[in-house]
């Protein structure tokens, strides 16, 4: 296909995310109308507006003279932020294309028809405007702290999902070409969960599209408005990185074991201030013990179970997990008992795989008997699901 001809097949829906974009509704739309109909003539764009200025007016009025439809859907709540608003754009949209751009014109708009291109020409499921492939750019950041918490985000994201971004050398663009059905076909995307702007994480992460390609992206410099980035916008970005990483099993018990560790700063800490006051070291433990024990439930409150502290009573959540972890210590010692007086067991073997035993069943019991729905809520659940679906 020689550059210029029309697409086909390729219905494409252009999902814009807007949060007070006012300034660049009228020049972005206009790129848009020099981009899009010649090449991709079966398209239309969608903006999700949280915005509290006139950017839903401003775009509705200069969408009348579009060569394409516009549509605009205003949330008066902006839930899952501007990541919230592209997955309201991809329940919309009926086409074969999902294009998710800016709306302030740091992606340019000319580049839309060949995300497209691409991913039909590849057979890609996925096709990602790159900053750091080669001939992209990432110009448009505006100074060296920006740049520095682009790279930093980017290496960190990598080296937590090196499987899910395998071929993504831009996890953190916000301009990409998905394949509706790679979205709505996989089993996992009702539980697209975005916190932030990084939707591309999430859709990679959760969704995994079979095939991914990318464009070089040479980053534009904002036309009007504000940055979004914001300190605020990157602790959200860190905690979403925790809710994706402990979204299954195995990655949970990671972090469990790690919040674990942790445990003993403030268990050693309390127990050097209770023996040096004169306690005896027996009652001194135990007493040690319980500091270790709400440090590591106030971690697991906020990075692993945050979604689920709903379901009881923080003094119910508080209760169990404390019987829990402190049973933990009634159980090892018979454990080790047995592992060396009935199995033969070395000392330090048997303490070893007493370790690993009442770890495993002290991850199950906090995720089973603490966090664990109840069985009213959870078949609730599932009806709100079904009447969804």
């Amino acid at each position: 296909m020689h550059a210029g001809a029309p697409i086909t097949p390729g219905s494409v829906t252009v999902v814009i995310p807007a949060l007070n974009e006012s300034g660049n509704i009228c020049e972005l739309l206009s790129r848009l109308a020099d981009s899009l109909p010649e090449r991709l003539p079966d398209c239309e764009v969608v903006f999700v507006d949280d915005s509290t200025d006139d950017t839903p007016a401003v775009a509705e009025m200069v969408g009348r003279d579009c060569p394409f439809p516009v549509t605009v859907i205003h949330r008066d709540t902006p839930a899952g932020g501007l990541g919230g608003a592209v997955v309201e754009g991809l329940r919309t949209a009926d086409t074969e294309w999902v294009v998710v751009m800016d709306a302030d014109l740091q992606h340019p708009p000319s580049l839309v028809p060949e995300l497209v291109e691409t991913g039909t020409h590849k057979g890609a499921d996925l096709v990602v405007a790159s900053r750091y492939t080669g001939g992209g750019s990432r110009a448009g950041l505006a100074g060296a702290y920006r740049v520095a918490v682009s790279r930093g985000a980017t290496w960190l994201t990598k080296g937590l999902f090196p499987r899910a971004l395998r071929g993504i050398s831009d996890p953190m663009s916000g301009f990409f070409a998905i394949r509706r059905d790679a979205v709505r076909n996989h089993r996992g995307s009702g539980a697209l969960r975005p916190l932030g702007h990084k939707i591309l994480l999430e859709l990679a992460v959760r969704s995994r599209p079979r095939a991914v390609t990318e464009v070089p992206l040479v980053f534009q410099n904002r036309y009007a408005g504000e940055s979004k980035s914001t300190v605020r916008e990157g602790m959200r970005f860190l905690a979403h990185l925790v809710r994706l990483r402990t979204a299954s099993p195995v990655g949970r018990a990671l972090v469990f074991g790690l919040i674990g560790l942790t445990g003993f700063v403030p268990n050693l800490a309390a127990l050097a201030v209770l023996t040096s006051a004169g306690m005896h070291y027996v009652p001194a433990e135990i007493v040690a013990n319980q500091f270790g024990v709400l440090w590591n439930f106030l971690l697991i409150e906020l990075l692993l179970f945050r979604e689920r502290r709903r379901h009881r009573h923080w003094a119910d959540r508080l209760g169990r997990f404390g019987l829990l972890t402190n049973a933990d210590l009634l159980l090892r010692i018979p454990l080790i008992t047995l592992f060396v007086g009935r199995l033969g067991m070395g000392v330090f073997t048997a303490t070893a795989f007493a370790l690993v035993v009442t770890f495993v069943l002290r991850f199950a019991g906090t995720e089973l008997l603490v966090y664990l729905p109840r069985r009213g809520r959870r078949a609730a659940g599932r009806r709100g699901k079904i009447e969804e679906a």
